[in-house]
């Protein structure tokens, strides 16, 4: 556990709660005599913990956010996939204790039983050291994860998202002006809403000046 300790950046004061939260319901089944109990309850608990971090930070990293939005992107954070991707960050599979024949069935890469120890992982932190301790786990596993997927999102869908947020609204391209030669064209596009023209942008083919005027015009309503 000391090696799981080391990659959350914590150091538990009750090593105790770390170990029942890689304790799984067919190791604690095997192991009854022992007066084991699996990391369910934990699950429940840092399922919650993990929402109110992550509806927090949505909060406040994004003010415009309508509420359907924010309910839809906490959900999207807080989802099996998502957590299944912080276990395998931590390669959480290698600290779980499972029952012989779950872990014989491939239980350590089990997307369901990843995101729940995951769950269960931040429950225990909270349990020891509250939520100041918890926060900054929950940045570095989710929420840091947000923010490059957001990075990486073409500038017409983020513009297409944002303009979406008027009813009935929708982006529009249309080619300005070509030019050059063959071998070397130039592209210049326009992105309008609703006839009135928001961004140009030009580049070597139209997909590339669509991004450019998608990605002016986005600096122009965020501006």
């Amino acid at each position: 556990m000391n090696e799981l300790e080391e990659k959350l950046g914590y150091r538990f004061k009750d090593r105790g709660l770390l170990e029942h939260a890689m304790t799984h319901s067919s190791y604690a089944n095997e192991h009854r005599g022992a007066g084991l109990t699996s990391n369910e309850r934990l699950e429940f608990l840092g399922d919650s913990v993990l929402g109110v971090v992550v509806a927090d930070y949505l909060f406040h990293q994004h003010p415009d956010m309508p509420e359907g939005e924010l309910t839809r992107t906490r959900a999207a954070l807080v989802c099996e996939g998502s957590l299944h991707e912080a276990a395998k960050g931590l390669d959480l599979g290698r600290y779980l204790r499972l029952g012989k024949g779950e872990d014989a069935g491939g239980g350590r890469k089990r997307p369901s039983i990843l995101a729940d120890a995951t769950e269960a992982m931040l429950a225990a932190v909270y349990l020891d050291g509250g939520m100041a301790a918890v926060r900054p786990i929950i940045r570095s596993l989710i929420l840091d994860k947000e923010r490059e997927k957001a990075a990486d999102r073409d500038y017409k869908t983020a513009l297409q998202e944002l303009v979406q947020r008027t009813p009935g609204a929708a982006v529009s391209y249309a080619l300005v002006r070509e030019s050059g030669p063959d071998h070397c064209r130039s592209f210049e596009m326009e992105a309008s809403v609703e006839g009135k023209v928001i961004g140009t942008g030009a580049g070597r083919t139209k997909k590339e000046a669509e991004q450019m005027a998608a990605k002016a015009a986005l600096e122009k309503l965020n501006g």
